[in-house]
């Protein structure tokens, strides 16, 4: 059977990239951003805030770290709850003891659960971030338009409703649709830990101006290595120092590099990963080449 002619139609077919958000470039040609007192690195700490209910939706998938067994999965929902109550609270003595400050998402559904965390977050003087609406409302292209744009002021609303006014956007799951970005920007949000297209910020094009992509590794993710791949503290911890190593030896050629990685609660407040935890701050924290910022601290810094 002869292959109709238009399956080899693409109108996007050109030079360069096939999506309108952002310009295909060589890493040569990468704006450089000269980071505070000449380090060679950011660093940007994400702690998701997130809460898995006992009878997910599970459309058009289950959120990463859902339920796992047939309801009710108590054990599985307990251990998440614990990571809300209890874990959190030993980051954030850790990331006190070391002198840092992270970005901690939040779903919007749970400000009015989480009062005393909230204002534990902003007594450190973290930065709070928008963190959908709940680990229910997933993004994505079969998502109706005017359905995301409502779910997407419902999200501002209840954090204005807080006195919380976040720019920084991470969407549950990390999944979009094609018109996450421009609803993002059209709320007021002009920075979004979705994309990780580079280890630099990187100007996303949407109807409304850009929005800032700071990239969150995907491949640092905690959870993923600690309970998907099952490597160990020292194992998950060495694989953030290593990339941060080898990005600081690239920075005097392409510099302005990022690295960013979750810490989740339910995962890291563990007591038996808070050593490896605290080993890895210390490091971070030490090293003068490494700038530890927050992702609007990131944004602010121009491109040289």
């Amino acid at each position: 059977m002869p292959l109709d002619p238009s399956y080899l139609l693409y109108p996007h077919r050109a030079y360069g990239m096939d999506q309108r958000r952002y310009d295909w470039r060589l890493p040569t040609d990468r704006p450089n951003h000269v980071w505070p007192k000449d380090a060679r690195v950011a660093v940007m700490i994400v702690v998701p805030i997130e809460h898995h209910p006992l009878d997910p939706i599970g459309k058009p998938f289950k959120h990463p770290g859902a339920m796992v067994t047939p309801y009710p999965d108590l054990r599985h929902y307990t251990s998440r709850d614990y990571g809300n109550r209890v874990g959190v609270f030993r980051i954030l003595r850790c990331l006190q003891a070391a002198g840092i400050k992270a970005t901690f998402p939040i779903n919007a559904n749970q400000l009015d659960r989480l009062s005393p965390l909230v204002e534990a977050i902003l007594a450190g003087g973290h930065e709070i971030a928008a963190y959908g609406l709940s680990t229910n409302h997933i993004h994505w292209g079969g998502l109706d338009p005017s359905d995301e744009r409502d779910i997407i002021g419902r999200v501002r609303d209840i954090f204005a409703s807080h006195a919380l006014s976040p720019r920084t956007w991470l969407s549950p799951a990390r999944q979009q649709s094609f018109a996450t970005l421009d609803l993002l920007k059209e709320h007021g949000f002009d920075i979004c830990l979705d994309w990780e297209a580079d280890t630099v910020v990187l100007p996303m094009r949407t109807e409304h101006g850009p929005v800032l992509a700071i990239p969150l590794s995907n491949e640092l993710d905690d959870r993923s290595l600690l309970i998907d791949r099952r490597q160990s503290e020292d194992e998950w911890a060495d694989q953030v120092i290593e990339a941060i190593a080898y990005l600081k030896g690239e920075a005097p050629r392409s510099g302005g590099h990022v690295v960013g990685f979750t810490l989740t609660p339910y995962v890291t407040g563990q007591p038996f990963r808070i050593a490896a935890l605290r080993r890895l701050l210390a490091i971070l924290a030490g090293d003068p080449a490494v700038w530890m910022a927050k992702a609007g601290e990131i944004a602010e810094v121009p491109p040289a």
